[in-house]
């Protein structure tokens, strides 16, 4: 029983072949997601309880293609396949998952998997399609050419991986495959890789054609040079008009929750240091923030949809010419994408980008694209100085401007990359070769299971770093008071008051008051905090912020021309510390982060100051 309890298993696979699907199907919500010692990969493990309540260890593997590694994704799954990475235990057992559409390209890894000498069981995933494209698997005949058991599974339905389950749950394990020759170990012999997976594919897989005719149907329009973009830029626009027409109600609601809790909570506490503590510096700063949450949920949500149907790969392909522009190819474009959400996971996407050029330029721009911890700041500034006016009867004004924004930081962003390029000697072009899944509906479960792990991580956030600096900035705000005589702003005599008078004598051409400059400091630890100060400094100062109070205190202390510059200078302003610390774990590099600051401290500051000079000009 002790050593079916510290059963481990792994599953490996080729990407996109719904490893990760299965991986959720298995485990559910027991998973925990952290970092290998050391490097910035992903480690996902989980708990699979079998039907009579034992409980086994599933490690969810980078996908990759190959051992013969060329990624740090694909060298942590060798090294732990082989035992050989420090402080990870080999698995007991492999489950290969295969890809049952595309056996030409997956099989080739299989067999690699059947060279490491361990247990192997073969999933067979997506078999539903399979069947629907008339392809016919001969399971009997594939068992005997592998050595190894082969089991259908289908990721997306509750109930498509039972045989799965209980081959897992069985108390004895599948005996090695044999290992027939030891040449391959290494991804050695290609040719003799090739020619078995040819020699397997004609034994036991009819296949009617190559594609599915309905994704070329779709492609035929996906990727065309025209239609194609112009359906990239449809779809993202509709994103971020989603964002506000759903996430901002939401947000209003939550808003109006904690300022009411928070008069709520004030009015049983006698007046002092620690009432203003949780009613300002609480309830008024980082409830605040937590009210944006909906909002970044839906871009979230917007996202894992795309990535999951397969259209990122397509966006990718569709883009690669855009991006050899700019010196980069369209590999580039999923870590990008994925900075969207955070610039740390698109830095650590970079790792699948094999040029070094390519990959140290992807890793500068990401921090340019606007991660959804800017989201708070656009939304409040949006939300208090952009009227809510229909365009042409259909189109938010404030989705207009927060398109607008991504815009600017993706057109920065390929600005930076085209300079970047002048300076580099090597000016060949990498051709793109990357596997395009085919089409499926979104599974609600993997997508809930996503979106429950970016709250979690949000969540985890507010209350670890962003909940000390709320509180260390209504410390600052608060103290050390106004002395006898005193006839300005209580706040004024603070700390904050103090530093951010100090800081506005740099910012002033931008138009940032010094509210605006004290917001800035904790913003360089976690974005999203420059909300809170903000909420803090004027709570503080005595600014009813329940229901839309704190957009009501921005419109009264500064105008549009402020705005659009502090707008602005989140768009291009240096990365959180947390990005830079990524930085340099990936590119072993302190010049490389000094490099990304300086740079774009730079395009922020001259990038906001021509914005306020001309928006006072004009308004």
């Amino acid at each position: 029983m002790n050593a079916l309890l510290n059963r481990r298993i792994a599953l490996v696979g080729n990407p996109n072949c719904g490893k990760t699907a299965l991986f959720n199907l298995l485990t559910g919500g027991r998973q925990k997601v952290a970092n290998y010692a050391g490097v910035t990969v992903e480690r996902k493990e989980g708990r699979f309880v079998a039907a009579d309540g034992r409980v086994l260890k599933i490690l969810d593997l980078p996908g990759t293609y190959s051992f013969d590694a060329t990624s740090p994704d694909e060298r942590i799954t060798r090294d732990v396949c082989y035992g050989e990475y420090p402080g990870e235990a080999a698995p007991d057992m492999i489950v290969c998952v295969a890809d049952a559409t595309n056996l030409r390209l997956h099989l080739r890894f299989v067999l690699e998997v059947r060279q490491l000498g361990l247990p192997v069981v073969l999933a067979l995933n997506m078999m539903d399609a399979a069947r629907k494209r008339g392809i016919r698997i001969d399971l009997e005949a594939l068992q005997q050419r592998l050595g190894m058991p082969v089991i259908e599974t289908v990721a997306v339905r509750r109930d498509g991986a039972r045989e799965l389950v209980a081959r897992l749950s069985a108390e004895a394990m599948p005996a090695p495959p044999q290992v027939r020759s030891r040449d391959s170990e290494q991804g050695g012999d290609h040719e003799a890789l090739h020619r078995e997976v040819r020699e397997i594919l004609a034994a036991a897989v009819t296949m009617p054609a190559q594609t599915e005719s309905r994704d070329d149907a779709l492609d035929r329009w996906i990727l065309h040079p025209v239609w194609g973009v112009v359906i990239l830029a449809v779809v993202m626009f509709l994103v971020f008009q989603a964002v506000y027409s759903v996430g901002k109600p939401l947000t209003d609601l939550i808003g109006d929750a904690f300022g009411w809790m928070g008069g709520q909570v004030a009015s049983l506490m006698p007046a002092g240091a620690l009432q203003s503590l949780i009613s300002d510096g609480i309830f008024g700063g980082l409830g605040t923030v937590l009210g944006f949450l909906p909002e970044i949920l839906v871009l979230f949500f917007f996202i894992l949809v795309l990535e999951e149907s397969g259209y990122l790969p397509r966006a990718a392909f569709l883009l690669d010419r855009l991006m050899l522009t700019v010196g980069l190819t369209g590999r580039s474009f999923i870590p990008l994408l994925s900075s969207f959400a955070c610039a740390i996971p698109g830095i650590m996407g970079t790792r699948s980008i094999q040029d070094p050029r390519d990959r140290l330029t992807t890793i500068l721009i990401a921090p340019l694209m606007t991660c959804s911890a800017r989201l708070p700041v656009y939304a409040l500034l949006i939300g208090a100085f952009i009227p809510a006016h229909r365009v042409g009867g259909l189109m938010n004004l404030q989705g207009l401007v927060l398109f607008a924004l991504y815009v600017l930081g993706i057109v920065g962003a390929m600005a930076v990359g085209w300079v970047m390029k002048r300076f580099r000697h090597d000016q060949s072009e990498h051709a793109l070769l990357m596997e395009l899944p085919s089409y499926r509906l979104p599974t609600p479960r993997d997508v809930a299971i996503g979106l429950w792990e970016r709250a979690s991580i949000f969540v985890k956030r507010l209350t670890g770093v962003i909940l000390a600096l709320t509180v260390l900035m209504w410390f600052l705000s608060a103290f050390p008071g106004p002395p006898a005589g005193a006839t300005r702003p209580a706040i004024e005599y603070s700390f904050a008051g103090y530093f951010g008078h100090w800081l506005q004598y740099l910012f002033a051409p931008l138009g940032f008051t010094w509210e605006m400059c004290i917001s800035l400091i904790p913003a360089f630890a976690a974005r999203e905090t420059a909300v809170a100060a903000l909420a803090t400094v004027y709570s503080v100062g005595g600014a009813d912020l329940g229901g839309d109070g704190l957009g009501a205190a921005l419109t009264h202390n500064f105008g549009l021309p402020s705005a659009l510059s502090l707008l602005v200078w989140f768009v291009f302003a240096p990365q959180c510390m947390s990005t830079l610390a990524v930085i340099r774990r990936e590119t072993h590099s302190w010049r490389n982060v000094l490099v990304s600051f300086g740079y774009m401290f730079g395009i922020a500051y001259l990038a906001s100051l021509i914005t306020y000079q001309v928006a006072r000009w004009l308004l």
